[in-house]
């Protein structure tokens, strides 16, 4: 095995890492494929346990099985690159999935749903609408402009004193419309002025500590 798969490896799952220890099930490569492509890209290493370990791979059924998640349970269609290593006689698969430019990226789910999943540390979490126009907007930034009106002043002013909100609060206090409300932290998201913080537990909204990005800029 090279040297850069084995630092990988030691390294561990994280922002851009997977492994798998193999494919059982096309959706569920399907939701880390969707997941790097939406958030900075990434590499999946199927046949490596979570521990590290090499287990190895069937090379042409896990091929197939990539495949299969790409083009039956992904759309737009997911940049990819698959590579073969080789390591104590055990075959590894080396899935590379670049950052798209069309996101979001969605996966089939098992009712038949079409749904979003982006990178964090070493999970892939469910987009949540906010995400999904920040995402969207993105491909539009220039017909995109920030006013700030007065629950915009609100919001600014209630981070200032409390360090976070979610998007529920923030539409109860400001007593908005929770479309209205999304495309106003999306908007702040977008400009950098606002950040997003994600968990398992769900979105919360923080005052950007970097500088914001000024609009057109």
């Amino acid at each position: 095995m090279d040297s850069f798969l084995t630092k990988l490896i030691e390294g561990g799952e994280n922002q851009h890492l997977d492994f798998k220890y193999c494919v059982s099930d096309s959706r569920k490569i399907a939701r880390t494929l969707t997941a790097f492509s939406n958030t900075d890209g990434g590499r999946i290493l199927i046949g490596v346990r979570d521990n590290g370990s090499i287990a190895g791979i069937k090379t042409d059924e896990e091929i197939y099985m990539v495949d299969t998640a790409a083009n039956l349970y992904c759309r737009p269609d997911i940049n990819y690159t698959i590579k073969q290593h080789m390591a104590g006689g055990k075959t590894i698969l080396e899935v590379e999935v670049r950052r798209g430019n069309k996101r979001p990226y969605q996966v089939k789910d098992e009712d038949g749903k079409w749904v979003s999943y982006f990178r964090h540390n070493d999970q892939n979490l469910v987009a949540n609408n906010v995400l999904l126009q920040v995402w969207r907007k993105e491909e539009k930034m220039s017909g995109v402009t920030v006013k700030f009106g007065k629950a915009e002043n609100f919001l600014m002013n209630y981070l200032k004193i409390n360090g976070h909100i979610t998007m529920s609060k923030f539409r109860k206090v400001t007593r908005i419309s929770t479309y209205r409300a999304e495309s106003i932290l999306a908007n702040l998201v977008l400009f950098r002025i606002i950040i997003i913080k994600a968990s398992e537990k769900g979105f919360v909204y923080e005052l950007n500590p970097a500088e914001p990005l000024k609009p057109g800029g």
